[in-house]
């Protein structure tokens, strides 16, 4: 594509900034990539407060972590049904932001300009204790969000 690398994308952010740019940009939107399983078992991002909704839209299969077929194909159909524009910045959101980051590279391939990886993702990374919800991650920072 004109101008942009393979693996580019428009970078990480820390969830602080991601969630300032949903609250005070209206065309901003956050996508959340993990699995149906991860956001029963282990809750989602709420963007109630800022008269918003997340976007759902597996990266991959829990059962097999294999890529889900035509990612980017659907993420057009879903912001398109939205009506979210090419050049709105998108906010991707995994576990601990390895998948998101591969989702924000695969958005950006497809024409995004400003696909950003929320970089410790909805839980954040492993602690000493091998315990997520950690500092710089959604749940971490004690961001907006519901488990069923």
């Amino acid at each position: 594509m004109s101008g942009i690398q393979v693996g580019a994308y428009a970078g990480d952010v820390d969830v602080k900034v991601a969630w300032s740019d949903l609250a005070n940009s209206a065309t901003a939107v956050l996508i959340d990539v993990r699995t149906k399983a991860e956001w029963a078992y282990v809750g989602v991002p709420v963007l109630d407060s800022i008269g918003k909704a997340t976007v759902f839209l597996e990266w991959d299969d829990f059962a097999t972590s294999a890529v889900v077929p035509d990612f980017v194909g659907r993420l057009r159909t879903a912001l398109a049904q939205r009506g979210v524009a090419s050049d709105a910045p998108l906010y991707f959101i995994c576990r601990s932001g390895n998948r998101s980051r591969q989702a924000a590279i695969a958005a950006t391939a497809s024409g995004f300009t400003h696909a950003f990886n929320i970089a410790h993702g909805f839980e954040g990374r492993l602690d000493a204790k091998r315990h997520r919800a950690t500092p710089g991650s959604w749940k971490g920072e004690g961001f907006p969000w519901v488990q069923s």
